[in-house]
């Protein structure tokens, strides 16, 4: 299953929670500043070369763990993997 993850850089403190939890150490901390001066989490898929390289499972711990409800779980199992390459 393939997954990937949205963080809501505003909503986000940087507590670092989810990167702890993160099986596959897929976010890390950003380098930029959010308004309210936090500097917020990052998921690899932003700053990676090839987004296929990426090993997000769509878990969701990153999501449970955030005391601030900053991240959003997307998943895509292999069937929906095949009908959109069939249609490509």
């Amino acid at each position: 299953m393939k997954g990937r993850i949205v963080i809501d850089k505003e909503r986000c403190k940087g507590c670092g929670l989810c990167i702890i939890f993160c099986p596959k150490k897929q976010i890390s901390i950003s380098d930029e500043l959010n308004k309210k001066g936090y500097y917020p989490a990052a998921f690899a898929e932003e700053s990676a070369e090839d987004p296929e390289m990426v090993e997000c499972t769509g878990c969701a711990l990153c999501g449970t763990m955030c005391p601030d409800v900053a991240i959003e779980v997307y998943r895509q199992d292999k069937s929906e993997s095949k009908d959109k390459a069939e249609e490509d």
